[in-house]
């Protein structure tokens, strides 16, 4: 699926299960609780802190798949193509960073 398609699909979905989207703001905020349920999972799974045994089932793709998911309500209803914004945005790396991590020494192993 592309981007273009989630796109579509995520709208057609909210128009005809969903009723209508929430306003940007309470998805915004939506947007944020999801990616803190990521970085739960991550902290606790591949940190320093232990897991608690309420964590360990929790899917980490189905996680970040509902991230995408209200990414993908957002463009939306702000009128981003993310396709094109991906593809400017990689662009943009590819000019700005062509070199920058392959000289930094940090990176070196």
């Amino acid at each position: 699926m592309t981007l273009e398609e989630a796109q579509k699909t995520v709208d057609h979905w909210i128009n005809t299960v969903g009723v209508r989207y929430f306003s940007e703001l309470t998805n915004m905020a939506i947007l944020t609780e999801e990616v803190g349920e990521v970085a739960r999972i991550i902290a606790r799974r591949y940190g320093e802190q232990s897991e608690k045994e309420s964590d360990k089932n929790k899917d980490l793709g189905d996680e970040m798949a509902d991230v995408l998911w209200v990414l993908l309500c957002l463009a939306n209803q702000t009128g981003v193509n993310l396709t094109e914004a991906f593809e400017k945005n990689l662009e943009k790396k590819n000019i700005r960073d062509s070199n920058r991590h392959k000289d930094n020494p940090k990176l070196s192993s």
